[in-house]
């Protein structure tokens, strides 16, 4: 692959990730809620789940992805399910001091990595560019297998880059919060979009 088209690839991709949709709602409303605690574990689910689908679209095996709705739905409503559990957990959650939450039981990384994995697996954004948009960015005919891994090691290089930047921008407006109320209503602000996010992700 030339470095051009490996320009042009990573360009594309980080426009797409960075454009506004569940993913990038979730990792927002979560670095509010609980700054970049937990980040490097969400995020990791989100690489995985677009090498995923990268690799289903290069290996031609779309129209096999596409036979199986089945399950891509059963992931949808899993990954819609998550965020919804999110929703619900920052809306109840005490209001605690930016310090406070910095020292607080992080979630498992573990329930981190799959909430997002089954997310990035049934997002309709996600699967409009890897199965629809990426063969008019890169001629998936031609890809060779060097091709193939210097994609796959520019997704897990832009795609964490990006999110980072959400993360770093979420964790740094959440020092503004002081006061509990101001707190208490950050929390209830970001279970809105988390839940608005799950509903989007449903809906679709």
């Amino acid at each position: 692959m030339t470095l051009y088209g490996l320009g042009v690839f990573c360009a594309v991709y980080a426009l797409a990730v960075a454009s506004p949709g569940p993913g990038v709602a979730a990792v927002v409303a979560r670095s509010l809620a609980r700054g970049a605690q937990g980040a490097p574990a969400f995020i990791a689910g989100f690489v995985v789940g677009d090498l995923v689908w990268f690799t289903v679209a290069a290996t031609g095996l779309a129209a096999i992805a596409q036979t199986a709705q089945p399950v891509i739905l059963a992931l949808k409503y899993v990954g819609a399910a998550y965020l919804l559990y999110l929703a619900i957990r920052l809306w109840t959650a005490p209001p605690r001091s930016v310090e406070a939450a910095a020292i607080e039981p992080s979630q498992k990384s573990s329930r981190l990595f799959i909430g997002s994995l089954a997310l990035t697996f049934g997002n309709p954004k996600t699967m409009v560019f890897f199965l629809a948009l990426l063969p008019t960015v890169v001629d998936l005919t031609q890809l060779t297998v060097t091709g193939f891994v210097e994609i796959a090691v520019a997704i897990t290089i832009v795609l964490p880059l990006v999110l980072g930047g959400y993360v770093l921008a979420g964790a740094r407006a959440r020092q503004f919060f002081r006061s509990t109320r101001a707190i208490r209503w950050l929390n209830r602000g970001t279970g809105t979009a988390m839940a608005g996010a799950a509903a989007a992700v449903a809906a679709s």
